[in-house]
Order: C-alpha cells, then structure tokens, then sequence
C-alpha cells in the first residue's frame, strides 16, 4: 500500500494538524513512530520536564523529561513537532529533525546555543518608525534569521507617528537588500492586511519592546490578544493553573510563535548569516587583490576603494566586524566543527577597526 502516507495525510485529523504547520515531509519523517503506534504533536510550550503540545485531537500535557537531557541542542522547544506515546500519563519520546532553528548564544557563555523556536518559516521584524532607526539592531536580526534558515520580513510600524517616515523606509531598504519590507500603522490600520498576508507557515515577531509587537500579532490573530494570553486549565490535581499560550494558529492559516525568551537575543556562530546581510562587503572583498587581504591599508584593497569611493558605508563595516567578531568569539568558545564555519576572509574582515580609521583619514 504505497499510497497509505497520502491518504492519511488527508484525512481529517492530518487536516488538524496542517493547520499547525504538518505536511508531507514531517509525515513522511514520522512514519517509523506512527508505525509504532506514537502521535505527531507539535510543542507549544516547555517548563520542567512537562510541555503543552497541540495534536489532531486537542491540547495533551505531556512529560518531556526524556527529551531534557545533557544537550541543549535537542531539548524540545516551542514549534517543535515530536512523537507523544499516548496513555494516562502522555510522553514525548522522540524529536523530529527541525527544519530551521532561532537560536541564541546560551547565558551561560558555555559553546552550546539555546535553541529558542523550531520549524519557523517567517521571522517578522518589528521596527518603529517613532523611534530613530537601529541599523545595527535590524542587521542583527536579520543575520540570526538568515542563519536559521527562515525568511525575513521587515515591518515598520507605527506609521502614523513617523517625523521622517520616507527617509527611514529608505535607511531600512539600504540595510536590508532583497528583503520585503511593509509599513503599518496599527492605529490607522494602514499596511495590517499586506502584512497578514506576507506571513506565511509558522512565524515569529522579533523586535526591542516598544516596536508594536503586540499590535501585529493582534492584527495577525484578528482579536485581542489579551483574550488568548493566559488560558485557565484544570490541571491533574483538579486545581486551575493559568498557561501562558506561546504557540497560537492563526485564522488565515498558519501558527504564531510568541515567547518572552525571542526579545533579546545574543548572536553565536551565525558567520553565515551575516555574509547573506552584508553580501555587498563580501562581493567587494571578492575583488581584493589578495587572497589574505585584511581589508586595512593593503594596496588594492576592493573594500577600502568601496569606502573611500562613497559606494560602502564605514558604520556599515564596522558593523559588519562587529557582529562577525561577536559571532566567532562565541564560536571558538565551541569545537572545532563550529569554528570551522568561518572562513578566511571572515577571519581578515574581522580584524581590528584602527587601520580603517588611519587609511581613512590619510585620503582627507
């Protein structure tokens, strides 16, 4: 019975769950565990060893202890869809291999990155247009977004209360080359429509607080949030515990991601990422004279002819060592196989400011 896998992906409860982001691969992934008599589910919520997942049946609260193990890479997160053994006292015991994952640098400055959200498609990037524009900040997010493998989306927000809305669309544009961006007002409702429809699969709201990302997801759940916010539920002991939902679907289809550890996030190892944001200075640095070139006071030196030109921001090169110093710092701090993501011109790119400023300044 070869078509089996299509016919239940079909069916009804399988409808349940492509509404949270199922489809054909994660069905094909998991049918050694369905096989076995397990049931897909997808994470909405972690804490101590018990998670709240979402299956084709409704919410199940499931013990995740053995999934919590030693390394942090493969502990459940939200939006990760794992095989629950059903029963009285329901278990997560296996984890299925995540398509993209937002991670950060662990607090605890060991090499092991804290996977924060998994199986995201869209990362929404929330920027106030009441606010001076962050260039360092969006290049973050982006790099951490590219590296996970999602798409990005750039939202301005808070259109209405803009003083220079046309300059700073067009400062985000420079920033971020090729990626869609879209202004809403939540006030006025401008852009919200555009902005529901450019969010696709499973996505996450980014942004410092104060950005509106509250107002976005509202728009996108098409309620008040705060209705959905803190769900009361019966637990085993007959007392009411309040939930805080962090993986929410979305009318128009779709699942929201929403959780408190995505607001301020460190970045490691994500020299990847970076290059995709900063590709002018990668295809600049392509043009260099040398294979080894630093990118200082070499003679023919293609990034500093960019930026004595006028054609390549020095903020932006500065930056872009920056977040690259950051990112390998905190790569070395892990094993060889981390490190090993860097490459040569990464390694020079990165390398101290000071000559820059000397080179600069000799052409005044």
């Amino acid at each position: 019975m070869h078509s089996s896998h299509h016919s239940s992906y079909s069916s009804p409860s399988s409808r349940e769950l492509s509404a949270l982001g199922w489809d054909e691969t994660f069905a094909a992934m998991f049918a050694e565990h369905a096989a076995a008599g397990l049931l897909p589910a997808r994470i909405v919520r972690v804490d101590r060893g018990r998670c709240d997942t979402l299956t084709a049946s409704g919410p199940v609260r499931a013990d995740s202890s053995a999934l919590s193990g030693a390394d942090r890479e493969q502990m459940v997160c939200t939006g990760d869809w794992v095989a629950l053994r059903p029963g009285p006292q329901p278990q997560v015991v296996a984890l299925l291999p995540r398509r993209t994952a937002i991670a950060r640098a662990s607090s605890d400055r060991t090499s092991h990155r804290q996977v924060l959200a998994a199986n995201v498609d869209t990362v929404v990037i929330a920027v106030s247009l009441a606010a001076p524009v962050n260039a360092g900040r969006i290049e973050r997010l982006l790099a951490l977004t590219f590296d996970s493998g999602a798409r990005p989306v750039i939202v301005l927000t808070k259109a209405d209360l803009a003083e220079r809305a046309g300059a700073d669309e067009a400062a985000v544009a420079a920033l971020a080359p090729g990626v869609d961006i879209l202004t809403t007002s939540a006030a006025t409702g401008v852009g919200l429509e555009q902005m529901a429809a450019a969010v696709t699969g499973t996505a996450v709201l980014l942004g410092p607080s104060g950005a509106g990302k509250s107002s976005l997801a509202n728009a996108l759940l098409g309620r008040e949030r705060m209705d959905t916010n803190e769900v009361r539920e019966v637990d085993g002991k007959g007392r009411h515990t309040t939930v805080h939902r962090e993986l929410l679907a979305l009318p128009a289809g779709g699942v929201l991601i929403d959780t408190p550890g995505l607001r301020g996030i460190g970045v490691q190892d994500v020299a990847d990422g970076v290059e995709q944001v900063f590709a002018e200075i990668e295809a600049y640095a392509r043009n260099c004279a040398f294979g080894d070139c630093e990118h200082r006071s070499e003679p023919g030196c293609a990034v500093q002819d960019a930026v004595v030109a006028g054609e390549l921001d020095l903020g932006r090169l500065e930056r872009y060592r920056k977040l690259m110093r950051e990112s390998q710092w905190a790569a070395t701090r892990g094993d060889a196989r981390q490190s090993g993501k860097r490459s040569k011109t990464v390694k020079a790119i990165t390398r101290d400011l000071r000559a820059t400023y000397r080179f600069r300044d000799r052409q005044r």
